[in-house]
């Protein structure tokens, strides 16, 4: 065997052996289905779990970088109706005060509470630890009209041209 061949070899066992916890918004489904992470052209993401027809939202790492330092979260209430398009929060930056605007459809479950106290965490992980809040879909079929993470890139690369 080649060590080519056994490096991928070893990199499937070790995919195998993952412990089952993972991250809250991270999807835990079968093995061959990937997370439907997508993304909006105004650098929203939203991870979205069939098994629930919850997804998480938040801000794009291209989002923070271009805002700079966060110093105010603003995040709906749970319970609130959000509609695709339209804005579901504001983030104030040393830099700027920016609408956040709702990838979806549905009603916010919740919030990320942390974001009061620790603003910075939209720098810090905006993809991970930042996320903003998670919405119960009401049509799940908006998460095809989102872009995929190969169309975001292109799109975040025509804006710096």
């Amino acid at each position: 065997m080649s060590l080519f061949r056994a490096s991928l070899t070893a990199q499937r066992v070790l995919r195998a052996l993952r412990p089952l916890h993972r991250h809250p918004h991270t999807r835990t489904s079968h093995a061959n289905a990937s997370p439907a992470k997508r993304y909006t052209t105004a650098h929203e993401w939203i991870l979205y779990d069939d098994q629930t027809s919850i997804g998480t939202t938040g801000i794009t790492d291209y989002a923070q970088s271009s805002l700079g330092d966060v110093v105010f979260v603003e995040l709906p209430a749970p319970g609130a109706e959000l509609v695709a398009g339209e804005a579901l929060g504001a983030v104030e930056s040393v830099k700027a005060a920016s609408d956040i605007y709702s990838p979806v459809s549905g009603t916010v479950e919740e919030v990320n509470e942390q974001l009061s106290d620790e603003p910075g965490l939209l720098n810090k992980s905006p993809e991970e630890l930042g996320w903003l809040c998670r919405i119960k879909m009401s049509n799940p079929a908006e998460i095809d009209s989102l872009l995929s993470e190969e169309a975001y890139k292109a799109h975040c690369e025509s804006e710096e041209h």
